[in-house]
């Protein structure tokens, strides 16, 4: 993973906020809160480690009438140990909640409820049985993950969606090893996995799976496979050189200047028409002929 730089300018668009955050996951995000709108499921949303903003500004365009937007994130503050300390030093430095709040502002009239602090506190702070979509993107060591994925289980609706970010990353081992332990230990079930993160419900995936492989299966831009491991179906995905998703340009967006057009060529209708020939050079045409016929008889009878 690199560290993707902070930038000083207002986002036009999606794509200029710094972040980790793939076109088909940002497909998968959109499909699963849309779903979940079309299926009546209401709830919060809450996102654990925001980064610069890139998938809290999605997440916020898909609330609803009466829901709630939370996201929690250190930001400048202070890591609850110093393993967590030295991996936000190495890997979030130029992340503030300043920067933050600019992006997310760009793209919504108001903020969501924002806690500077360690996930840790999430569980105080987020009512249990409240939200529908958790996407867990905070300290990827094991002890903070495992218990991430445990508030996230509290905080979930019954058929509520996790989504975790970097479980098999090979920078992050600590993840992999939460994710797949809740899975095969803590009753998580997953729905999909992407290249980056694992989708996954404590309800029923079966359904769910189902609509995204129909999905999925009519899309040229992604591969597709399904596999069984310890009595779980896992749906696998990958970009194909996928496209984000259309989303909504920001408030600060400004339309590229348009392309100028060649300049014309001079086509042959387009010449001026060449003028008539005058009276003289009419006579001129028609006299010279007989004229050189007969200077040349003339000609050859002195040779003759």
């Amino acid at each position: 993973m690199t560290n993707a730089q902070a930038t000083d300018k207002h986002p036009g668009e999606l794509t200029d906020v710094p972040g980790w955050f793939p076109p088909l996951d940002q497909m998968l995000f959109t499909w699963f809160l849309e779903r979940q709108q079309k299926q009546g499921i209401k709830g919060d949303l809450l996102e654990l480690g925001v980064y610069m903003g890139k998938s809290a500004i999605l997440l916020g365009h898909h609330l609803q009438d009466g829901e709630k937007f939370t996201v929690c994130d250190l930001f400048e503050g202070d890591a609850p140990d110093g393993a967590n300390q030295a991996e936000s030093a190495k890997s979030y430095a130029s992340l503030t909640q300043q920067i933050f709040e600019r992006n997310y502002l760009s793209f919504h009239d108001d903020l969501p409820t924002v806690i500077a602090a360690p996930s840790s506190v999430v569980s105080e702070k987020v009512a249990p049985a409240s939200c529908r979509f958790v996407h867990v993107d905070a300290s990827h060591l094991y002890e903070h993950v495992h218990g991430d994925i445990g508030a996230a289980h509290d905080i979930l609706v019954p058929e509520g969606i996790v989504v975790l970010d970097d479980f098999r990353s090979e920078h992050t081992p600590g993840v992999s090893v939460a994710a797949w332990e809740a899975v095969l230990n803590r009753g998580l079930r997953p729905i999909c996995l992407s290249t980056q993160k694992l989708y996954g419900t404590w309800g029923d995936p079966e359904p769910l799976q189902e609509e995204l492989l129909e999905m999925l299966r009519q899309r040229s831009d992604v591969g597709l496979s399904v596999q069984s491991a310890a009595g779980h179906r896992l749906v696998r995905a990958r970009s194909r050189g996928m496209k984000p998703p259309p989303f909504p340009a920001s408030r600060h967006y400004v339309a590229p200047a348009p392309a100028k057009a060649p300049a014309a060529t001079e086509s042959r209708a387009a010449r001026p028409a060449r003028p008539a020939p005058s009276r003289a050079r009419r006579l001129a045409k028609d006299l010279l002929p007989p004229l050189v016929t007969r200077a040349v008889r003339r000609a050859r009878a002195k040779r003759s």
